[in-house]
């Protein structure tokens, strides 16, 4: 699968965008809503105006309409066509092409195996299907006549939180299976770090910053990027201890936590201002990860809470919605609970 290069796009929305997507990987574009993050899909897929290049393994595609450019594009609407049954929507971009019927009928049957969809092969989208499997359909859609580059944009957004988690699951291992490139757009941030390989920060149709989930987490390099991550709490580890197989022990300043650990020296550890649970009462469970601290201060972004708690020599900064703060009710100066979930924690690692 090609390498996909962006140079010096600009249109409507984007500020002179380079970028680019290796060979295979998974790259995620972050950016609030109206930053530029399915312009830059469309510009890819050729279906946007631009000045600039965009190049596929070096050749330029510029010239090339949409519908060679060899790109399957599953947009945030499903868009599966009512009057066609599961099979035959997968298999309308290969009869579209000329293929044969035997031919169809083996990618078709080839992709109803690999998203598990052959009991469902009969089926109509709106007879029986429900949210999950519409876009388990409309992936394997975009992805049957051999697309060299797979364009996502935000397709788990209107899908419930339990099911969004396995398609993204899903997704990612089919990525892997099928090996290729791959740009998908998100403004939640709790998806990049599931997702991608790489990440690219989009403000303003500027890119602001690229790389691992990692690196940009523990090193925004602009307040804007940092306020998109949600201004992580960013402690230094004072030193670790090893426990059991893949955690460990660290000592912060005036409190320890319990980390993700796969070997290396631990140099910071991060969580989210949103991933931290607050409560009146010491809550029941295991002694991991539970504080008690005080309540510093407290400030009102509607439909957001923001907390900062004292624990130890350490200050938290906790955001809640507005029904659970009420529901709380606590007020500066209180003590609370606060739980840091061992499954929400990132760690960078040491040199």
């Amino acid at each position: 699968m090609p390498t996909v290069e962006l140079k010096g796009i600009t249109n409507y929305i984007c500020r002179g965008v380079n970028l680019a997507i290796e060979n295979g990987e998974l790259l995620v574009l972050l950016g609030r809503t109206g930053a530029g993050k399915t312009t830059l899909l469309n510009v890819i897929a050729g279906l946007a105006p631009y000045k600039g290049s965009v190049t596929f393994d070096g050749v330029e595609v510029d010239s090339l309409p949409a519908r060679k450019r060899k790109v399957g594009y599953l947009f945030q609407d499903f868009c599966l066509f009512p009057h066609l049954n599961v099979q035959e929507n997968i298999a309308f971009g290969l009869r579209a092409k000329g293929l044969s019927k035997s031919d169809v009928f083996r990618r078709v049957d080839e992709l109803l195996s690999s998203f598990k969809l052959q009991h469902l092969a009969d089926r109509y989208p709106n007879k029986g299907l429900s949210g999950g499997e519409k876009q388990r359909v409309a992936l394997a859609r975009a992805l049957a006549p051999w697309p060299e580059v797979l364009l996502l944009d935000e397709p788990f957004n209107s899908l419930d939180l339990r099911t969004a988690k396995h398609l993204r699951m899903e997704l990612k291992r089919i990525q892997r299976s099928f090996h290729i490139t791959t740009v998908y757009v998100t403004h939640n941030q709790r998806e990049v770090s599931e997702m991608g390989d790489r990440i690219a920060v989009i403000h303003k149709g500027r890119v602001e910053q690229i790389g691992t989930y990692g690196e940009v987490f523990f090193a925004p390099k602009s307040k804007s990027v940092s306020s998109l991550l949600g201004s992580p709490n960013i402690f230094h580890c004072k030193s670790f201890t090893p426990l059991t197989s893949g955690i460990a022990q660290v000592k912060l300043n005036g409190i320890s936590l319990v980390v993700p650990y796969d070997g290396c020296p631990i140099e910071k550890v991060a969580i989210s201002p949103w991933n931290i649970y607050v409560s009146r009462q010491k809550p029941p469970g295991p002694e991991i990860n539970r504080l008690r601290g005080i309540i510093l201060s407290v400030r009102r972004t509607s439909p957001i809470v923001n907390v900062k708690v004292k624990c130890g020599n350490e200050t938290l900064n906790i955001e809640l919605q507005e029904e659970q703060w009420d529901d709380l009710e606590l007020q500066a100066g209180n003590m609370v609970f606060v739980i840091l979930p061992l499954r929400w924690i990132e760690v960078k690692r040491g040199e």
